[in-house]
């Protein structure tokens, strides 16, 4: 079976068990591609990294919802009311 790997990094799961930190310090920032006898099995993404993808899909969900939103009617609001 055929994978397509998205990093630019790859490490076996061997080499991830005996230095979890440098093989996450080996993407250098990004995505490391971890192979189980040569097969993809996961991706080890830095939390920044998760974070900041984490944060792109909110951003997208929240502009779905003001597309979705855009043509309804305004309603007025007066903060000194709230």
């Amino acid at each position: 079976m055929t994978n397509i790997i998205l990093a630019e990094t790859s490490a076996s799961v061997s080499e991830l068990k005996k230095n979890p930190m440098g093989t996450v310090a080996s993407g250098e920032g990004f995505p490391v591609a971890i192979l189980n006898r040569n097969e993809l099995a996961f991706y080890c993404i830095p939390a920044k990294a998760y974070e900041a993808l984490l944060e792109k899909l909110e951003d997208l969900e929240l502009n779905a919802i003001a597309d979705a939103r855009k043509n309804q009617a305004e309603i007025k609001v007066n903060l000194s009311d709230m």
